[in-house]
């Protein structure tokens, strides 16, 4: 098993060596030309793919955004990679599956713990299998709120380009563990309180708002042939292949103006080991590095 350090240096030498000194092809197969990637008509088809490990409490408000507010002039598959390890995730499943939401197929996907803590390995395996005309490797923190999926699937109708990001988000302040909109009760379909958040600007594709072609996603997969960021790991493990796969696919990406998109942006992540150093450093290192809220 890698370990972090290791991942780390192997990392910064990938960034340096993929399409600069190394061929993009020695990593993976050619991204298909824009100008031969599919244009979609409507009503499109969009599958988002999103990861939890033991962030119900938060995945709640992403998947009741979804149902509070469901298609209406596109499909929607929705796909989550999750381990039957975490009991309150397994429990909020059951319970969205006795549900009928128009336009939504729920797409639920167990993975052994170590490949759920390697995010790339789920979304290598969503890409390559995906039938959707776009996929939005996301996060279970956003929040789909009102217009939001319908404006991206409006503006997503003709685009024949490899990568696009939503330009904006709304979030929260970097709230405590304590804070009552961390502790609502899963057992119910949940809203927010849109005036709570404020409008922050996104400059470029990063791992939750990657939203990238299917021609793209099915030819290229998600780091699919660099063995390092599809090995399993004992932890979370930090997301270095995301700057990876815009390099093999040759996109930053472009904006893409949508509306209602809201995150909630908390100091303690669920995913790391509750009472451990690194944990304790990281919440450190977000609490100490926030300063009005504005900025991701």
């Amino acid at each position: 098993m890698l370990s972090d350090k290791f991942i780390w240096l192997r990392h910064q030498i990938n960034k340096r060596l993929i399409g600069s000194i190394l061929p993009l092809s020695w990593f993976g197969p050619t991204p298909p030309p824009a100008n031969k990637l599919t244009s979609a008509t409507a009503p499109i088809h969009l599958q988002i793919v999103s990861h939890c490990w033991q962030y119900a409490h938060m995945l709640n408000f992403q998947i009741s955004s979804i149902i509070n507010h469901p298609p209406e002039h596109f499909s929607l598959t929705y796909t989550l990679f999750h381990s039957a390890e975490d009991v309150a995730l397994k429990k909020l499943i059951q319970r969205i599956d006795t549900l009928d939401v128009p336009n939504v197929e729920w797409q639920w996907i167990e993975l052994p713990k170590n490949e759920l803590f390697r995010r790339a390995i789920g979304r290598n395996s969503a890409a390559l299998r995906t039938k959707a005309d776009w996929i939005w490797f996301s996060d279970c923190d956003l929040i789909f709120h009102k217009h939001c999926l319908e404006s991206l699937a409006s503006a997503l109708v003709g685009k024949q380009q490899s990568l696009v990001f939503p330009q904006r988000e709304y979030i929260t302040d970097l709230l405590e563990p304590d804070h009552p909109m961390l502790n609502q009760n899963t057992d119910s379909v949940v809203d927010i309180e849109p005036s709570l958040f404020s409008e922050n600007a996104i400059h470029k594709a990063k791992g939750a708002f990657q939203i990238v072609h299917g021609d793209v996603a099915r030819h290229c997969g998600y780091c699919r042939d660099i063995k390092m960021y599809q090995m399993p790991m004992q932890h979370w493990s930090k997301t270095y292949e995301d700057s990876i796969f815009r390099q093999l696919i040759a996109s930053e990406g472009e904006p893409v103006d949508i509306a209602g998109l809201y995150r909630i942006r908390h100091s303690e992540k669920g995913r790391y080991i509750k009472g451990k150093q690194i944990s304790k450093l990281r919440r450190g290192i977000r609490v100490a590095t926030d300063d009005s809220g504005n900025h991701p």
